[in-house]
């Protein structure tokens, strides 16, 4: 049970560290590079429509708006951070969380680009694989990008917590 619970525990402190170092490269890219920032407020109205049984939609800026879908969508992001993260410390188990490597954040960041890929452009109208967006090798690189950020912030923090403990 006390493997249980620093499992979790860990997975939800590091889930929440690795999606804020999402957010911070997408503010680096914004101010530096001038890159449109994503719009989570777009997800939250997509997964305000999942409960009503739309799943797909063919271009999500022209559905109506939902009232909250701003929040909706921010805790929608860093609750799916908070699940990356928990399963990957149930994956690797109590040894990886006490002395965390980097390859296995780093691959397992990079599996997550499924999700969005096939899951999330999809259903938001963008196709799979952003295949429907004006510049889809683009928008599939800057998906792989985040997810690496993404990875490389799960190990991070992971070395972090363990140093901590």
């Amino acid at each position: 049970m006390e493997n249980a619970t620093h499992l979790f525990f860990g997975g939800l402190i590091v889930g929440i560290g690795a999606t804020a170092l999402v957010d911070l490269w997408a503010i680096f890219q914004r101010q530096v590079f001038s890159a449109p920032s994503f719009s989570w407020c777009v997800v939250g109205r997509w997964v305000a429509y999942l409960p009503r049984g739309r799943f797909l939609h063919q271009n999500m800026a022209k559905t109506p708006s939902i009232q909250g879908e701003c929040i909706i969508g921010w805790v929608t992001h860093y609750v799916t951070g908070i699940v990356f993260a928990v399963t990957l410390f149930l994956l690797m188990g109590v040894e990886w969380a006490r002395q965390p490597t980097p390859y296995p954040a780093l691959a397992f960041g990079i599996v997550t680009v499924i999700f969005p890929f096939f899951i999330m452009q999809p259903g938001l109208g963008a196709g799979i694989a952003a295949s429907k967006t004006p510049n889809p090798n683009k928008a599939r690189l800057r998906s792989l990008l985040n997810h690496c950020i993404f990875g490389v912030g799960l190990y991070i923090c992971a070395l972090i917590l363990a140093a901590l403990r």
